[in-house]
């Protein structure tokens, strides 16, 4: 079928659908929930992991990195949402509008990721778990933790997802900012570290910075959570731009939050950071021993409900991605009304909690990493490239395509997710 064909048959489909209820003129900051959603499960123990470093090594001379970051995530998490709404589509039908090859792409690419970041998720959930209460070893923390997010997913409605994802997000705010004013750092130092500089040695932390933290399948995720809160049509857009702009203000303060941790607590002490997510428990021995044990227990429930957020918002968003991702390898026209209630959502729900569950407790085979090293660098470039083709293309209304200012934050981003890339694959290989 031709690229014109497929855009017609797009714009019948569109006509077809009803645009829900437009959002009320006032009371909207009432509604704010999926960007919440999306910029929580994007910024995962990971992510506090590469701050932390950041900060330890280069104190606040890479804090303009992390602010630029949260701005690229808000191109990319509005400019899904924005194709959602304003085509009454999904971000998927419009990658498959480009080509068979981006479904190829993506039904690999989802499958791989899945398995191996369903072990990373569960074992970083768990190792704040097994600090706190040691009464179990690590591997059955983790087997919880995946059980206990792939039992409340499959059993409770968007809903109650987004309300316990903002409770999960109130505890990691409140604690990180807390530590943050708790180490009391100097308001010039912190000023001085918005102006861009590149200490030596920081090129790849600082490009680290600004694409990885909050960076994930789960950007693209958004306007799924979108929909499913209710979301559908154009008039909903400006509403969508509150909510993803609350949701990554909030990002940013939280990562600039622990920049400062680790410039305060660790660059001047000249500590390093154990690789990995085992760092974050470096950390609390580091906390306990400057400001006693509540400090140290308040910083590894922060740390849990970061792991916790992150999981729980992956074992929906990517579900819901891959329920749609089989809709139209199955050749069906129309999204399900309640797509957590079909066999793909449950089915993808399975395959992220009990397959990885053999990692847990092997090494993961060489030959599933490189792919997913390989495969999983790709995503967030082809993610903005794609971006700029649907959202400058007539696929979308006029009045909702890209802008001056849109077009040039996506082609900045393309540019350093592809630069990321071939970085990353680089370290693999050589690794």
């Amino acid at each position: 079928m031709g690229q014109s064909t497929v855009e017609e048959q797009a714009g019948d489909d569109h006509s077809d659908r009803a645009e829900s209820a437009p959002p009320p003129s006032s009371a909207r900051w009432k509604l704010i929930g999926p960007g919440i959603v999306a910029a929580a499960t994007g910024v995962g123990a990971g992510d506090l992991v590469a701050t932390l470093i950041a900060g330890s090594r280069f104190g606040y001379a890479l804090l303009w990195a992390a602010v630029l970051g949260c701005l690229v995530k808000i191109a990319l998490s509005e400019g899904a949402a924005r194709y959602h709404l304003s085509t009454e589509t999904t971000i998927f039908e419009g990658w498959r509008s480009l080509g068979g090859w981006t479904s190829w792409y993506f039904g690999i690419y989802i499958l791989v990721w899945g398995f191996i970041y369903g072990a990373t998720a569960m074992s970083a959930t768990a190792l704040p778990l097994a600090a706190l209460f040691p009464i179990l070893p690590l591997p059955a923390w983790a087997v919880l933790a995946g059980i206990t997010s792939f039992l409340f997913v499959a059993l409770n409605r968007y809903e109650t997802f987004e309300r316990v994802m903002k409770v999960l997000v109130a505890i990691m705010f409140v604690v990180m900012t807390g530590l943050a004013i708790l180490v009391a750092p100097g308001l010039d130092d912190v000023v001085g570290g918005l102006v861009p500089s590149l200490p030596e040695g920081s090129i790849f932390f600082t490009l680290g910075l600004i694409g990885g933290v909050g960076g994930t399948i789960t950007t693209a995720a958004y306007g799924y959570w979108v929909n499913t809160k209710g979301w559908h049509g154009p008039s909903w857009i400006p509403m969508m731009r509150l909510d993803n702009y609350t949701a990554y203000t909030m990002t940013g303060v939280f990562v600039v939050a622990m920049l400062i941790v680790g410039a305060e607590l660790l660059h001047s002490a000249q500590i390093a950071l154990a690789g990995g997510d085992r760092g974050l428990l470096n950390l609390t021995d580091v906390l306990e021993a400057r400001f006693g044990r509540p400090v140290a227990v308040a910083f590894l429930l922060g740390f849990a409900a970061t792991a916790m957020s992150s999981l729980f918002g992956v074992w929906h968003g990517v579900s819901l991605l891959f329920s749609d991702f089989v809709d139209h390898v199955r050749g069906r026209g129309e999204r399900s009304e309640r797509p957590e209630r079909q066999w793909p959502f449950r089915a993808f729900l399975l395959w992220l909690t009990f397959p990885p569950m053999t990692l847990l407790f092997f090494e993961e085979p060489f030959l599933l990493v490189i792919i997913y090293g390989v495969v999983g660098a790709f995503f967030m470039p082809f993610l903005a490239v794609t971006l700029l083709l649907l959202l400058n293309s007539n696929r979308v209304p006029a009045a909702d395509r890209n802008g001056w200012l849109s077009n040039t934050v996506l082609s900045a981003a393309a540019l350093l997710f592809v630069v990321l890339s071939v970085q990353q694959i680089w370290s693999f290989f050589s690794g």
